[in-house]
């Protein structure tokens, strides 16, 4: 059975988080920090709200919290070759995913005004029998 996880993020909810160099190391990949270094303040703060949305989500997909037995480092948010975001799982993700009989994720995330929303789907392993 798919499993799901949502989450809708003001952006100024984000904002104090994003002033501690512990967070943003315990969240955010070095892929996602070296991609937000060099866009604008305004930019920077959507990309980075929009990411961690997204990982809610997919902390909600796979069974933890923000504090839990993921690091959201562990789920790297990248931009695809179509520019739909692609989730590459690492580490304590990977071995959540792989516990909860799960094959991936797919992750869809949007940004209007001061909010960023993120959908995640688990996709369960398929047992193929002929």
């Amino acid at each position: 059975m798919p499993s799901i996880g949502i989450d809708l993020l003001h952006l100024d909810e984000l904002d104090s988080l994003l002033r501690r160099p512990w967070f943003l190391g315990y969240v955010y990949s070095e892929a996602e920090l070296s991609y937000a270094a060099p866009l604008s303040d305004g930019r920077r703060r959507e990309f980075l709200a929009g990411r961690f949305a997204a990982k809610e989500a997919i902390l909600k997909v796979l069974d933890s919290g923000l504090f839990g037995a993921v690091i959201p480092r562990h789920i790297e948010v990248r931009r695809g070759i179509s520019g739909r975001p692609d989730v590459r799982l690492t580490g304590s993700a990977r071995h959540r995913l792989v516990t909860l009989g799960l094959a991936d994720i797919t992750v869809t995330l949007t940004h209007k005004r001061d909010v960023a929303l993120a959908f995640a789907l688990g996709h369960p392993k398929r047992n193929l029998t002929l």
